[in-house]
C-alpha cells in the first residue's frame, strides 16, 4: 500500500475514529431535524456517513489510491462465496452455544451500574431491531435484507476491516494482532456486553476472509449473508411459515448434557478456516 504520509498508526486511528464520531453527530443532527424519517432511511443515513464516509475518507488522506489500498478493487470468486456460505452453515450451532453461553455472564458486583447501562442499551438495540424486522410484504422483505443486510454489511466492513483493520496491517502490528484488535473493536463499539464473545468471533472470521483472500468483498458477502439471514427468518416468523427463534436452539443441549453438535460445529468450522488459509495461501504463493 502507497501512503501519501507517514502518519503514525495511533494518529490514524485517530483521524478515522474522529471522522466516524463526526458522521454519527451529522447523522444525529439530520435525524433531529427529520423526525418523520423512517427508521430504515435512518439506519441508511447512518450507515453511509458515520462508517462509508469517513472510511474513504480517512483511507485518501493516508493513501494515493484508497479502494485499492482498502482491497475494494478485487473481485470475489466463486471459491470465495462457497467458503463464506459452508462455514455459516456449519457453524450455527457452535455460534448459537457460544451467544448462548455469552448470555450467562455477569460482571462483578461492583460494575453493577455499568452491567445495567449495559443491558439499557441491549433493550434500546433490540427494539430498534425488532421496530425494523416488524414486516409482512414482499416490498419490506426486499428493502430491509437491502438495508440491514447489504448495507450493514457493505459500511461496516468498509470501516473496521477496509480501513481499520487495513491501517493496522500497514503498522507493525501484524495480521493476527490486526485481525483481532479490531474485531475486539468492532464488537466493543456495538455497546452489548451480552452479544461481545459472538460479535468478536463473527470479526475475527471476517478479518481472516480478508487477510486469506485479499478483497475486501470477502468479508462484506460473509456479514450481508449473516445479516440477511436474520431478516428472511424474521420474515417467515411474521408470516407464519417458521416459529419463533427457529434454528437459535440449534447446538445448544439440554441442562447438564455435553454440547456434542456444537463442539463437532466448532471443529468442523476450525477445519474449513484452516483449509481456507491454506488454499489461498497457495495461490498466492
Amino acid at each position: 500500500m502507497e501512503r501519501r504520509t507517514r502518519y503514525r498508526l495511533s494518529t490514524r486511528l485517530l483521524i478515522l475514529l474522529c471522522l466516524m464520531g463526526a458522521g454519527l453527530i451529522v447523522t444525529s443532527v439530520i435525524i433531529a431535524m427529520c423526525p418523520t424519517m423512517g427508521t430504515l432511511v435512518q439506519v441508511s443515513v447512518q450507515d453511509v456517513l458515520a462508517f462509508v464516509v469517513p472510511a474513504i475518507a480517512a483511507m485518501g488522506i493516508f493513501y494515493h489510491r484508497p479502494l485499492h489500498a482498502m482491497c475494494l478493487d478485487r473481485a470475489p470468486g466463486w471459491t470465495v462465496v462457497t467458503i463464506v456460505v459452508l462455514f455459516y452453515i456449519v457453524s450455527l450451532p457452535a455460534m448459537n452455544w457460544v451467544v448462548e453461553f455469552n448470555k450467562s455472564l455477569s460482571l462483578p458486583a461492583w460494575m453493577s451500574g455499568i452491567e445495567q447501562a449495559m443491558l439499557q442499551a441491549e433493550e434500546q438495540a433490540a427494539e430498534l431491531t425488532q421496530k425494523m424486522l416488524d414486516f409482512q410484504s414482499i416490498g419490506m422483505l426486499i428493502a430491509c435484507t437491502f438495508v440491514v443486510g447489504f448495507m450493514a454489511g457493505l459500511s461496516e466492513e468498509m470501516l473496521f476491516r477496509g480501513a481499520m483493520m487495513r491501517t493496522m496491517q500497514d503498522s507493525r502490528m501484524g495480521n493476527h494482532a490486526a485481525v483481532w484488535t479490531t474485531a475486539i473493536i468492532f464488537s466493543a463499539i456495538h455497546m452489548q456486553f451480552y452479544g461481545f464473545i459472538p460479535r468478536m468471533l463473527l470479526g475475527v472470521w471476517l478479518g481472516y476472509l480478508l487477510v486469506w483472500t485479499r478483497t475486501l468483498w470477502a468479508p462484506i458477502i460473509a456479514h450481508t449473508l449473516n445479516n440477511a439471514t436474520v431478516v428472511v427468518l424474521s420474515f417467515l416468523t411474521n408470516r407464519g411459515y417458521i416459529p419463533e427463534g427457529y434454528g437459535d436452539t440449534l447446538g445448544i443441549p439440554t441442562a447438564g448434557a455435553f454440547p456434542w453438535l456444537a463442539t463437532a460445529s466448532a471443529v468442523a468450522s476450525v477445519a474449513i478456516a484452516v483449509w481456507a488459509a491454506r488454499h489461498y495461501r497457495c495461490k498466492t504463493t
